[in-house]
């Protein structure tokens, strides 16, 4: 049985997928809280010699997967989401660049925002992410690669609305 250590280690983890997902420390806090929770609940239920990462991230998809359902029916109300914080380097295009991609992020749709945050971020393997979400690795990578695809588009917009034009 795994023990509380080998779950420790993974907070770090789930900690930064949550911010990203939920685009607000609050939430981002709330949703790892609960994830740690079931997972302590249901320690029994996880088979040892598997990926423990994998089912600490399982979890949490489903948790989040269940507060944007119930979001939609109207049973719970988040008010705004605070604009996520990144770890920055000091420059201030660097700062730009960032803000801009969290904000292109957020507007990915749930499902293409998941995969590149699982893969691109958490740096998962496609089958791993597969068995989280709970979909087919096909239907992975066309997730991954649209939501790349809008990504691209979406800070190419941003760059190019962002230059200065000359005038004579």
């Amino acid at each position: 049985m795994a023990d509380a250590e080998g779950i420790i280690t993974h907070i770090p983890h789930l900690r930064r997928y949550a911010r990203a997902l939920t685009g607000d420390q609050v939430s981002a806090e709330d949703l790892v809280q609960d994830t740690l929770e079931r997972a302590w609940k249901r320690m029994a239920l996880w088979r040892p010699g598997s990926n423990i990462r994998a089912w600490l991230f399982t979890i949490m998809h489903n948790l989040y997967v269940n507060q944007i359902k119930a979001a939609a029916r109207g049973l719970r109300g988040n008010g705004e989401q605070a604009e996520s914080s990144v770890p920055v380097s000091p420059t201030q295009d660097d700062r730009l660049e960032l803000r801009d991609l969290n904000k292109a992020l957020q507007r990915l749709p749930h499902d293409q925002r998941e995969v590149v945050l699982l893969i691109g971020l958490e740096q998962l393997s496609y089958g791993e992410a597969a068995k989280i979400i709970g979909v087919p690795i096909g239907t992975i990578m066309s997730r991954l690669s649209r939501g790349r695809e809008q990504l691209r588009l979406m800070m190419n917009r941003a760059n190019s609305s962002a230059q200065l034009k000359a005038i004579k």
